[in-house]
Protein backbone atom coordinates (compact mmCIF):
# COMPACT_ATOMS: atom_id res chain seq x y z
CA UNK A 1 0.00 0.00 0.00
CA UNK A 2 1.40 3.43 -1.24
CA UNK A 3 0.82 5.50 2.01
CA UNK A 4 2.25 8.74 0.58
CA UNK A 5 0.42 12.21 1.69
CA UNK A 6 -0.75 12.24 -1.82
CA UNK A 7 -2.55 8.96 -1.61
CA UNK A 8 -4.72 9.82 1.05
CA UNK A 9 -8.42 10.84 0.37
CA UNK A 10 -9.68 14.17 0.84
CA UNK A 11 -11.70 14.06 4.06
CA UNK A 12 -14.10 16.78 5.26
CA UNK A 13 -13.48 16.90 8.72
CA UNK A 14 -10.88 15.93 10.92
CA UNK A 15 -10.56 13.98 14.68
CA UNK A 16 -7.66 13.81 16.37
CA UNK A 17 -7.75 11.35 19.49
CA UNK A 18 -4.19 11.32 20.06
CA UNK A 19 -3.73 10.34 23.53
CA UNK A 20 -6.73 8.64 23.63
CA UNK A 21 -7.27 5.35 24.93
CA UNK A 22 -10.70 3.01 24.61
CA UNK A 23 -13.58 3.97 24.66
CA UNK A 24 -12.85 7.61 24.24
CA UNK A 25 -11.97 7.75 20.60
CA UNK A 26 -14.71 5.91 19.37
CA UNK A 27 -17.11 8.14 21.88
CA UNK A 28 -15.90 10.73 20.44
CA UNK A 29 -16.18 9.27 16.97
CA UNK A 30 -20.17 9.22 17.60
CA UNK A 31 -20.33 12.89 18.45
CA UNK A 32 -18.28 14.15 15.46
CA UNK A 33 -20.38 12.05 12.84
CA UNK A 34 -23.57 13.50 14.41
CA UNK A 35 -22.54 16.96 12.72
CA UNK A 36 -21.97 15.44 9.19
CA UNK A 37 -23.47 14.54 6.39
CA UNK A 38 -24.05 10.88 4.59
CA UNK A 39 -21.55 10.44 1.69
CA UNK A 40 -19.14 12.83 3.77
CA UNK A 41 -15.30 11.22 4.87
CA UNK A 42 -13.94 11.91 8.18
CA UNK A 43 -10.32 11.38 8.99
CA UNK A 44 -9.77 10.06 12.23
CA UNK A 45 -5.87 10.08 14.22
CA UNK A 46 -5.60 7.20 16.72
CA UNK A 47 -2.52 6.32 18.73
CA UNK A 48 -4.72 3.26 20.40
CA UNK A 49 -4.12 0.42 19.16
CA UNK A 50 -7.48 -1.00 19.86
CA UNK A 51 -9.02 1.44 17.06
CA UNK A 52 -7.38 -0.96 14.56
CA UNK A 53 -10.05 -3.25 16.20
CA UNK A 54 -12.81 -1.18 17.36
CA UNK A 55 -12.67 1.16 14.17
CA UNK A 56 -14.02 -0.90 11.37
CA UNK A 57 -16.49 -2.71 14.13
CA UNK A 58 -17.47 0.91 14.42
CA UNK A 59 -18.65 1.23 10.96
CA UNK A 60 -19.48 -1.99 10.49
CA UNK A 61 -21.91 -1.45 13.20
CA UNK A 62 -23.58 2.08 11.72
CA UNK A 63 -23.37 1.59 8.12
CA UNK A 64 -20.56 3.52 7.40
CA UNK A 65 -17.26 2.55 5.09
CA UNK A 66 -14.15 2.73 5.85
CA UNK A 67 -12.45 3.52 3.09
CA UNK A 68 -8.71 3.70 4.01
CA UNK A 69 -6.84 2.97 6.50
CA UNK A 70 -3.14 2.95 7.55
CA UNK A 71 -0.34 3.12 10.46
CA UNK A 72 2.31 5.42 10.52
CA UNK A 73 5.34 5.97 12.84
CA UNK A 74 2.80 6.18 16.34
CA UNK A 75 -0.24 6.97 14.93
CA UNK A 76 -2.94 5.13 13.48
CA UNK A 77 -5.24 7.15 10.56
CA UNK A 78 -8.87 6.39 9.27
CA UNK A 79 -10.73 7.53 6.53
CA UNK A 80 -14.59 6.96 7.04
CA UNK A 81 -16.92 7.87 4.73
CA UNK A 82 -20.32 8.48 6.47
CA UNK A 83 -23.69 6.31 5.39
Amino acid sequence: MNDSADSLPDCHAELDTTGLYCPEPIMLMHNKVRDMQAGEVLKVVATDPATTRDVPKFCGFLGHALIHQCERADQYLYFIRLG
